[in-house]
């Protein structure tokens, strides 16, 4: 009989780490193929890795081209030394294309388009050879966004290095919601301050402490949270300017929050981002060694 109890706990041992090993080979694989996605969405057409450009309009008359007399000066070769005027007024944005410019959209030539910009859907995209020009709208100022699907950048594109794929840095969180969702104040790169929704805080322990991130819905019709949080890795391993993380909405009041896929703003990838930043109640001391590091020089 002893044998047989002492056969048995050894049994059960090995099972249990069996079953750590799954959990962990589990998590490598869901982290992996995360990490292969988000490589491939920032290195796409649409990706950060290709903006070369942002240019604030004014009101009134903006010229745009190459050439420094514009108003917008791009210094790109595919640009023509006055390319067109940007437009606005009360009525919106409208682009006028100076003759032999080059500028279509949807491979027809432009003389005079109006542009509706990215806050209110699909934003009207011109195009001149590689590059690509849209309308951005941010705290109430509108700029043109410049995309060269050339990008040297997205050219020579190298490898995001990351912290050790650890399931212990997958927590299952209590989720306390907000009733009714708060506002929170939220900064940006620019200087500027814009109010989001928080429909909740997301509460778990490590290192025998609570910790506590409010979460951010950024549109009625998403499907998981949106995180911004610093962390004492920042500057030293991670991004100074923190991280970001998504977060699956809670089961039964517990959310799951995998700080293995926590991620870089895109500032991080690129000067022409415009990016929020952690609020202070999202900047906490604990040392997250997990998800992305640093990109490249970035601090």
């Amino acid at each position: 009989m002893t044998r047989f109890i002492v056969l048995m706990g050894a049994a059960l041992i090995a099972c249990s780490q069996c079953a750590v090993a799954i959990d962990a080979a589990a998590e490598r694989n869901t982290v992996e193929q995360w990490r292969a996605q988000r490589v491939a969405e920032l290195t796409a057409d649409d990706g950060w890795l290709t903006l070369v450009g942002l240019l604030w309009l004014e009101k009134g008359e903006n010229a745009f081209g190459r050439a420094r007399s514009n108003r917008l000066v791009l210094d790109h070769p595919a640009v023509r030394p006055v390319a067109g005027t940007f437009v606005q007024d009360s009525n919106g944005i409208r682009f006028i294309a100076r003759s032999g410019s080059g500028i279509s959209r949807g491979g027809q030539p432009v003389s005079s388009i109006e542009m509706v910009p990215d806050t209110r859907g699909d934003p009207t995209t011109l195009s001149m050879g590689s590059l690509r020009f849209f309308i951005i709208e941010r705290s109430g100022r509108f700029a043109v966004r410049v995309r060269d699907l050339e990008s040297p950048r997205r050219r020579h594109f190298t490898p995001i290095e990351y912290y050790p794929i650890d399931p212990s840095w997958a927590v299952d969180a209590r989720f306390e919601p907000y009733q009714p969702h708060r506002k929170i104040r939220i900064s940006t790169v620019l200087g500027t301050e814009e109010e989001m929704d928080s429909p909740g805080a997301l509460l778990f322990n490590i290192d025998g402490r609570e910790w506590r991130l409010d979460a951010i819905l950024e549109s009625p019709a998403d499907k998981t949270f949106f995180v911004m949080f610093a962390d004492g890795t920042n500057g030293s391993g991670s991004y100074g300017g923190g991280r970001f993380l998504h977060v699956p909405f809670p089961a039964q009041g517990v959310s799951r929050v995998d700080f293995n896929q926590a991620y870089n703003p895109p500032c991080a990838f690129n000067d022409f981002a415009t990016c929020p930043l952690p609020p202070y109640q999202n900047r906490i001391a604990l040392r997250i060694e997990s998800g992305e590091k640093a990109y490249g020089n970035g601090h």
